[in-house]
């Protein structure tokens, strides 16, 4: 029961590049500028998270649906797959909006 977390982050990921393939919105549009748009994505947030752990805002919850494993202290696993799929999910929106806002007639 300890991965059920990480397999539901998981699921929800597969759902993104899906949603991504069917739709050509940020992976499957432009590969490389995706990249490193994720890339800063991710850097920031564990940026953000590792300060609000070291400024004793931010704690790591104790549940039976996690791995237990940690990157960092009161650092799960999960987190990292859970800010890629934020990220991920942010600019599918992004993307999926700006198509529709420009075939919106004048």
């Amino acid at each position: 029961m300890g991965l059920l977390y990480l397999l539901a982050l998981l699921v929800s990921l597969a759902g993104m590049v899906v949603l991504d393939r069917r739709f050509s919105l940020f992976f499957f549009r432009s590969p490389g500028r995706a990249a490193v748009v994720m890339l800063v994505g991710l850097v920031f947030f564990l940026v953000w998270d590792l300060a609000g752990i070291g400024l004793g805002i931010f704690f790591r919850g104790e549940t039976v649906f996690m791995t237990g494993i940690l990157l960092a202290p009161e650092l799960p696993l999960e987190e990292l797959f859970f800010l890629a799929l934020l990220c991920y999910l942010t600019m599918n929106l992004f993307c999926a909006a700006r198509r529709l806002i420009a075939r919106r007639p004048a």
